[in-house]
């Protein structure tokens, strides 16, 4: 292996420790008991335990719920108030560089120098994670190729729309050949197209390049998208760790919904006893066995309205936030 082939974090054989082979079924990211305060009133993280494992994870929560803080433990640029950390089964306070140089991260704010190239930039920062000169500048090609900017790489920074300067920003995060990305809210300020472009290219590296992910966003729609597992934190406590499909699970949950008359169809099925929630244009029922079906079936013929959907719901991720999700939060427990 040749000095341009070194990758950041690589160690000679017998001297890789915990960073050499990584196990590919250990979580990539650990925390017991993690907590941050600033000053006497202020908390960030309160007693967060929680593990990730590989693949693409969505860490989910309002602004201000703790995410930042969390991601800037994780890379060893913030000291937890109490508790541990792990990232790649290294300590967040005893090895911070080895962490840095295996991890990719793309901050939130606007970082970028506008008057260097996308090319000068990137290849910059592959230089900051250890990557030799000339390897250095065919990696930023390769990974502004990978984000559509290799046509745009000689322009300076400070012409491009902001879709092209979250671009620069994955890039740069991708450059050092990283086993972990870390992205705060990666489609920050992106009109739709922007956001949907993005989040492609987010699901594409941790599916074909098989580089594990984090999302941190408070845009729970998004995440649904892309992520096969998610981390939801509520003022700075973990409030649900789970795959995303036990999130999104068929609920014992029936939602009806008619083009018109929806209030007399709500008072038929009160009268009927299945005690109705409106939720927007729908109506939600408990089910409590077939006879449910048969009994909204039966009053919508009965008053004859046009029913346009009747169907088992599943849950959405959003429902975790609401503080009064009403039937649905009765059902799955919240």
């Amino acid at each position: 292996m040749t000095a341009d082939q070194v990758r950041p974090g690589w160690r000679p054989a017998g001297e890789a420790g915990q960073a050499g082979r990584p196990d590919p079924s250990a979580p990539v990211i650990t925390t017991n008991a993690l907590a941050r305060r600033f000053g006497a009133s202020i908390i960030a993280l309160d007693d967060l335990t929680m593990a990730v494992g590989p693949g693409i994870t969505g860490l989910v929560g309002a602004n201000g719920a703790g995410k930042s803080t969390l991601i800037k433990i994780l890379l060893g640029l913030l000291p937890p108030t109490s508790g541990t950390a792990t990232v790649l089964g290294l300590d967040t306070v005893r090895h911070a560089e080895q962490i840095r140089a295996l991890t990719g991260y793309m901050p939130e704010h606007d970082c970028l120098p506008p008057d260097l190239t996308a090319t000068e930039f990137v290849t910059h920062m592959g230089r900051m994670s250890g990557v030799p000169p000339t390897a250095a500048k065919e990696r930023a090609a390769e990974s502004l190729r990978h984000v559509g900017l290799y046509e745009e790489r000689y322009r300076q920074i400070g012409t491009y729309s902001t879709g092209m300067k979250q671009r620069v920003k994955l890039a740069q995060a991708l450059v050092g050949d990283p086993r972990l990305l870390l992205l705060d809210e990666p489609t920050n300020g992106l009109d739709p197209a922007g956001r949907t472009a993005m989040l492609d290219l987010i699901s594409r590296i941790g599916d074909e390049f098989g580089i594990s992910v984090v999302v941190a966003s408070h845009l729970l729609g998004e995440i649904e998208q892309i992520c096969d597992h998610l981390v939801a934190i509520d003022a700075g406590r973990l409030l649900r760790s789970a795959t995303m499909s036990s999130f999104t699970q068929v609920s014992q949950v029936l939602a009806i919904e008619v083009d018109e008359g929806a209030d007399l169809l709500a008072a038929e099925l009160s009268g009927r006893g299945l005690s109705p929630v409106r939720n927007e244009r729908e109506l939600l029922v408990l089910i409590t066995g077939d006879e449910t079906f048969d009994a909204v079936r039966d009053a919508v013929a009965g008053l004859g309205l046009p029913l346009s959907r009747m169907e088992q719901r599943r849950h959405r991720v959003e429902e975790l936030f609401r503080e009064d999700a009403g039937l649905t939060g009765a059902v799955d427990g919240h």
